[in-house]
């Protein structure tokens, strides 16, 4: 029987047409990385003091110095580094008292001053960066609301995933794709313009509903159109987008310092993804699977043409979340694929948003992080080195600075390697009818580690400023192990059905007439 990986041979592995809509699905994966990890600038907490207006009034009337108006106010922090104003309680003091003198001396706090919560709101030492939390005062006792924005988000990502995935399985990866990007530009619109903080969690929670499952159909789209030799090229390639993504990012937000107006500005892409509709196709496979058999034929015919190929075979006509666990196997790549998922997710976004914690030029800081290069054994290896750098961080002294910060990098790198495997080794195993809604399934793990890992990081670094590091360290270890449990996929065709899932030996069969294939078969 041909297999739709032997028309491919014909049509071309990996021509105009596979290279044209490769293209344009990469350029999905340049604004998610600003919805992802664009908290770190929308969400930037700058240097705080609670307002006194009584003694703002008072010091600009008897001329006193910026430090004089900043210390006398409110108690001081002698922590690391420079003291600075405490920025959640304030002297309490009657400032509107009369004969209150003009020379600061005379009115520094005697110990044992009482102090009280902030009473008229915040003053930020904004360095022309205008946030949410600025303005919403999500400060002090409201900063955990900070997390709570980054966690609708992965609520939104959970639900829509699943959602998404199932649509696509349904009824196609292209009408899925296109619903999703509609979705995307109407809510971040929303996002930008949301008049008080309530709202603008749920705007964010069903923007990101559409954002990741639009992405993953994009990635199971263009591997279920190439051959089976260019499948790792692509999601690898089509994943480093989203590292361009991240180093576009602090650019882009440094132009462009109201948070409502960067949300614009990630936001349009999404609007502007509509125009697809007219320049790529369904997957074939998937009609193929649907018994949509000539409209498989007539996409493969134009992309042969398109390559300037011609067919000679025929195509053979080639579900639900129980398939995932039905089976032995599908139950074991199930779990092991879905803990990586959420591992990568916690693990990577954690350094990320650590950097809003650790203090110096937000911009560089970041870039550096979104510096990275880009199966089974590379995979375990990848969670591994990001486990270790982890562990090293947290125990590097804070005078070894670029030390502790290149090792932090490495990490980061491990942790990119891997967020990057897991998803074209999502794809490779699971059949077709059901891949996308695999991929969907495992990866609400993901979600679920984002959901976690602001809490995680911000809630931990209380008690100790690398205790994070170190819980991250032990997950990116605990997901290399489990790695190395799962079948050698390179080189290996997609499975087209839960049998060749179950029983590999049948997947043999296709070696000896693919370009290239590995000399290995699942479980050998």
């Amino acid at each position: 029987m041909t297999s739709f990986d032997d028309v491919l041979q014909e049509a071309g592995p990996f021509g105009r047409c596979q290279r044209r809509i490769f293209l344009l699905f990469c350029l999905v994966s340049v604004p998610w990385a600003g919805v992802y990890v664009g908290i770190v600038f929308q969400g930037f907490t700058p240097d705080h003091r609670c307002a006194e207006p009584a003694a703002a009034a008072l010091a600009a009337r008897c001329g006193w110095s910026p430090e004089d108006g900043r210390r006398l106010p409110a108690p001081v922090l002698n922590g690391t580094g420079e003291p600075r104003p405490d920025g959640c309680r304030r002297y309490d003091r009657d400032w509107n008292r009369t004969g209150l003198t003009c020379d600061p001396r005379e009115l520094e706090p005697e110990p044992g001053t009482p102090t009280a919560a902030c009473g008229h709101g915040w003053e930020y030492d904004y360095e022309g960066r205008r946030s949410f939390v600025t303005e919403f005062d999500l400060v002090c006792s409201n900063s955990w609301l900070v997390d709570l924005y980054q966690a609708t988000l992965n609520v939104g990502f959970l639900v829509g995933s699943i959602a998404t995935g199932y649509l696509a399985d349904r009824f196609g990866r292209k009408v899925s794709f296109l619903l999703s990007n509609v979705l995307n530009g109407l809510m971040g619109i929303l996002v930008a313009v949301a008049p008080n903080y309530a709202t603008l969690l749920v705007f964010r929670t069903f923007f990101g509903f559409g954002v990741k499952g639009g992405w993953v159909v994009g990635y199971v789209l263009i591997t279920e159109i190439v051959g089976v030799e260019y499948r790792r090229t692509v999601g690898v390639l089509y994943q480093m987008f989203f590292s361009v993504g991240i180093l576009l990012l602090p650019l882009l937000a440094y132009f462009i310092t109201d948070w409502r107006w960067l949300q614009v500005a990630i936001t349009a892409p999404y609007i502007l993804f509509l125009s697809y509709y007219w320049f790529i196709p369904e997957s074939p496979r998937w009609l193929l699977s649907q018994n949509q058999k000539s409209k498989a034929v007539a996409i493969t015919e134009a992309m042969a043409k398109e390559n300037h190929m011609t067919l000679s075979k025929n195509i053979e006509v080639l579900a639900s979340f129980m398939d995932l666990i039905r089976t032995p196997r599908m139950r074991k790549h199930t779990f092991i694929l879905s803990f990586n998922w959420f591992t990568s997710a916690v693990v990577y976004q954690g350094l990320i948003m650590r950097l809003g914690i650790l203090g110096g030029n937000v911009y560089i800081d970041f870039l550096i992080s979104g510096l990275r290069i880009g199966r089974r054994l590379p995979f375990a290896a990848a969670n591994i080195v990001a486990g270790i750098s982890c562990f090293a961080t947290a125990f590097i002294p804070d005078g070894m600075f670029w030390f502790k910060t290149v090792v932090a990098c490495i990490g980061r790198l491990g942790i990119t390697m891997a967020f990057e495997m897991v998803v074209f080794v999502n794809t490779e195993l699971y059949p077709t009818f059901v891949r996308n809604l695999g991929v969907s399934v495992c990866s609400t793990l993901c979600d679920v580690g984002g959901i976690v890992a602001p809490f995680l990081l911000y809630r931990l670094a209380v008690i100790w400023l690398e205790l994070p590091l170190i819980i991250f360290g032990s997950l990116a270890f605990l997901a290399g192990g489990l790695v190395l449990l799962l079948p050698e996929t390179r080189g290996v065709p997609l499975p087209d059905t839960i049998e060749d899932i179950e029983f590999p030996e049948n997947q043999c069969r296709h070696f000896g007439k693919i370009k290239d294939a590995a000399a290995l078969c699942y479980y050998k």
